[in-house]
């Protein structure tokens, strides 16, 4: 399946476009703010959700003039009703009530829920014919052949918010997926990009957290640190531009200028390039097929001087070669790479393992599944959780 190019907005000139976000507390909801207030009077926001933070939630609601406001963990709904109180924005808490956000009337919905916790509210804007803005790689490594199915089925669209995929986005243009030889998605290297082996499996939880180029939640930057998060990327990409992994690459490229690359069979090569600011391919969604003004700091190539890029070295970066396996062997498996996964770096932060431990563990549990289940894709969002279940609770046993 492919990305085609989505009409004109139909709302008349002057008309706000309506949107919900999931996940609006976290780093991607809040450079969402951040474009929003940047365009005043181009978007109406609906509804929005949020995961454990109710007094941030109640404050971004307020912020963004939401008229619902709903946080996942039901012990944060009084933070989150003392900081809504005095205004007319209703408040919500537990699964039920970010699922009501998620089918809130609106051209666009931001799925922002970190990790495979934004699958189910995600996938049901998608089922309900909403636009789904997409910044949860997890939706599509959990359930990618579910998630396709289901905008096609439903004649949405599902536009790619993660800096790598909007640049390919945008570098395929109204070219077909047929005419691409290779899709290339690049890595920063992360904080270790140059630490041997040893010093790598020595690093401490504040080292990996400390990424050169972009501001990221917790999980997110561990995975930028161990490659684990450009394996997964590619996952997502084979799901969302529907190009065979064969055809999927990762160059390292510490300046993070050079987003995504697409080489066409006439040997063409169209790049997508922006400083490292999450503004930019988060304004392109919000206004596509439209533009969207920001105030993200402009490229400078004169000032850059040189690009510079290199092969991932997999002996040091193992987490990539794991998840490159389990896109390749494909069904059930990058749903089980991802649950453990989210347990090993958790259990990294909580200095139970080591940073090399990671790669390690999520290995064992794909191994252990390759023996054990028939492969198949999961085919609705429960047989996607029950997998999710099962290998956290098999990463958890060989953590024991």
């Amino acid at each position: 399946m492919t990305i085609q190019v989505q009409p004109k907005l139909e709302a008349a000139a002057g008309i706000p476009r309506r949107l919900v976000i999931l996940g609006a507390t976290g780093s991607i909801g809040r450079s969402t703010a951040d474009v929003i207030e940047g365009a005043p009077g181009a978007f109406q926001v609906e509804a929005i959700a949020g995961g454990r933070d109710g007094a941030a939630l109640a404050r971004m609601a307020i912020r963004l003039g939401a008229r619902f406001a709903a946080v996942w963990d039901e012990a944060a709904y009084d933070d989150l009703k003392a900081g809504l109180a005095g205004t007319t924005i209703r408040a919500g808490a537990g699964l039920a009530a970010v699922t009501e956000v998620a089918l809130h009337e609106a051209d666009l919905v931001v799925g922002a829920i970190s990790g495979a916790a934004g699958v189910e509210p995600t996938h049901a804007a998608l089922s309900a014919g909403r636009q789904v803005a997409l910044a949860n790689k997890e939706c599509l490594v959990c359930a990618g052949d579910l998630f396709m199915k289901t905008a096609a089925a439903n004649g949405t669209k599902l536009l790619p918010m993660d800096s790598e995929h909007n640049a390919i986005f945008q570098a395929l243009g109204t070219s077909r997926v047929d005419e691409v030889e290779e899709m290339i998605l690049t890595a920063s290297g992360g904080p270790f990009r140059t630490w041997d082996a040893a010093r790598i499996a020595a690093a401490k939880p504040e080292e990996a957290l400390a990424h050169p180029n972009w501001s990221m939640g917790p999980k997110v930057t561990i995975d930028s640190a161990s490659l684990m998060n450009k394996g997964l990327e590619l996952i997502e990409a084979h799901h969302i531009f529907g190009i065979p992994a064969k055809k999927l690459g990762v160059l390292v490229h510490p300046q993070s200028i050079v987003h995504g690359l697409v080489t066409f069979g006439d040997g063409a090569v169209v790049a997508g390039l922006a400083c490292p600011d999450m503004k930019v391919p988060i304004a392109h969604c919000l206004g596509y097929p439209d533009r969207v003004a920001t105030v993200a700091r402009r490229l400078d190539l004169a000032a850059i001087g040189s690009l510079t890029f290199e092969k991932p070295d997999l002996e040091r970066f193992p987490a990539l070669r794991v998840a490159m396996s389990a896109l390749e062997q494909g069904g059930a498996m990058p749903t089980v790479l991802n649950a453990a996964n989210e347990v090993a770096v958790a259990a990294f932060l909580d200095r139970q393992i080591s940073f090399m431990e990671i790669a390690r563990l999520v290995e064992a549990c794909c191994e252990a599944a390759a023996r054990e289940t028939n492969g198949r894709a999961p085919a609705s969002v429960a047989e996607a959780l029950e997998i999710d279940h099962m290998s956290r609770e098999r990463a958890r046993s060989l953590l024991n």
